[in-house]
């Protein structure tokens, strides 16, 4: 069994792995976050992921496709100059779903007690993601976008706090 430091420190490196793929997706571009993000990830399965884990990862990745891609299609993100997956949206913006998939179990298990805080991070940190990457990848926003992603990501927040029992649920 691991002593608490080296669970902390576990924590932590799963914290800096996601960040740094999120400037790497952000600033990188597309076809650097696809090769970052993958060994990120590949990464994370290897050394850290529970058994499954790569479920979660994989429906975190669909889930960004439709929602992320609904979004796009209606408007919400200009992307002028990015080159687009399936037409829709970067290729780096879809990277960033798995990523933060890979703190749901690990780092942020400590939310998911929490509900009504796990709304509320969701409501604030999404959007204020969305935007920190919007003026560093340079995308136009719509001005309805970010109120929409404060709902979005403070739902998702909320299910994922009341569907965690199940998440870590041993078959």
């Amino acid at each position: 069994m691991a002593s608490p430091a080296s669970s902390w420190h576990a924590l932590l490196a799963n914290i800096l792995r996601f960040q740094a793929g999120w400037f790497l997706c952000v600033l990188g571009g597309s076809w650097l976050a696809l090769a970052g993000g993958s060994a990120l990830i590949a990464w994370h399965l290897r050394t850290m992921a529970v058994p499954g884990e790569w479920r979660l990862l994989l429906g975190f990745a669909l889930l960004g496709l439709l929602l992320d891609g609904v979004l796009s299609l209606l408007g919400g993100f200009d992307f002028s100059g990015h080159i687009r997956l399936f037409g829709v949206m970067p290729l780096w913006l879809w990277m960033l779903w798995p990523l933060f998939a890979t703190l749901v179990l690990h780092s942020l298990r400590w939310l998911w007690r929490y509900p009504l805080l796990a709304f509320l991070g969701g409501a604030t940190s999404g959007p204020l993601s969305y935007y920190g990457g919007a003026m560093l990848a340079d995308v136009t926003l719509a001005p309805w976008l970010l109120p929409t992603q404060a709902v979005i990501w403070g739902i998702m927040c909320a299910a994922i706090a009341r569907g965690f029992p199940r998440l870590v649920a041993k078959p």
